[in-house]
């Protein structure tokens, strides 16, 4: 039989032990620098001159929390953010749809707000072709995109069923007038791409002449998201104040990342896509 006072202690040590193997908790806005991450997938133009941009934001943000310091990064590629995300634990982040379900689950995301971001693409995907007038003239043709990274997203969110990759033979691209141009000179009969490259085809040689054979249901705007282990107050704060971000100083800030609003949303607005994508 174990005496009591040994109990005691086995009973401690083996807390201690399952304490260490926890993640430590994000700290307080008040003990020292917020990280603040943007993860843009697919994001256009460079990457060095959005950072300054959100260094700007990531101040505002920290003047309107009373945050002390943050940390801000940009990122336009999933395997990149989580990287960053590894070495910085980041307490607070916006995320394009694609980026915040595939890292929800590994980083238990939580949803503060939502981030309407002009030009920033995601809402709606489009297939566009040469001729043709629906998805049969497209089926078991190539198809190029710059979006097919994450086959589970596009088939369950963007199609919702109404078609797989494998439906057609698959040309990888990686930037989006890439995409358009490998329609227009024939290195692919069509081309999956989002409202923002939709937009662009008339100022693309060639694109003008696409014709759109099938597009998506609109989806939800980029996501503001808290990171697990985030201090649940500095959350709060952090939701109350999202609206104030985007006034006052920092109204010029958030024009220049292109961010029109930020207003609080719950899971709720997020739940079909969430649904959609599975765990």
């Amino acid at each position: 039989m174990i005496q009591p006072r040994r109990a005691f202690l086995r009973s401690s040590l083996a807390a201690a032990v399952f304490a260490l193997a926890l993640p430590a908790p994000r700290a307080r806005a008040a003990d020292g620098p917020v990280g603040l991450v943007v993860v843009r997938e697919h994001g256009v133009g460079s990457a060095a001159q959005a950072q300054q941009y959100l260094d700007r934001l990531a101040a505002a943000a920290a003047r309107v929390n009373g945050w002390p310091a943050v940390e801000s990064k940009y990122l336009t590629s999933r395997k990149l953010a989580a990287r960053w995300i590894d070495a910085h634990r980041p307490s607070f982040g916006i995320l394009s749809l694609g980026a915040y379900l595939g890292l929800r689950s590994k980083y238990g995301l939580s949803v503060v707000g939502k981030a309407d971001v002009a030009g920033a693409g995601g809402r709606r995907y489009f297939i566009v072709a040469k001729a043709g007038k629906d998805l049969g003239a497209c089926k078991g043709k190539r198809l190029a995109s710059n979006h097919a990274d994450d086959a589970r997203f596009v088939e369950r969110v963007v199609a919702a069923g109404a078609f797989t990759l494998s439906d057609f033979t698959l040309v990888p691209t990686r930037r989006p007038v890439q995409t358009i141009k490998a329609v227009v000179r024939g290195e692919a009969d069509c081309a999956l791409i989002d409202d923002g490259q939709h937009a662009d085809l008339s100022s693309i040689e060639g694109g003008k002449d696409l014709v759109t054979v099938w597009r998506s249901k609109e989806l939800p705007p980029m996501v503001v998201v808290a990171f697990r282990g985030t201090d649940s107050a500095a959350v709060r704060t952090f939701r109350a104040n999202l609206t104030k971000i985007c006034t006052g100083d920092g109204k010029k800030a958030c024009q220049e990342v292109g961010i029109r609003k930020l207003v609080p949303a719950s899971e709720s607005a997020y739940r079909k896509v969430v649904a959609a994508y599975g765990s």
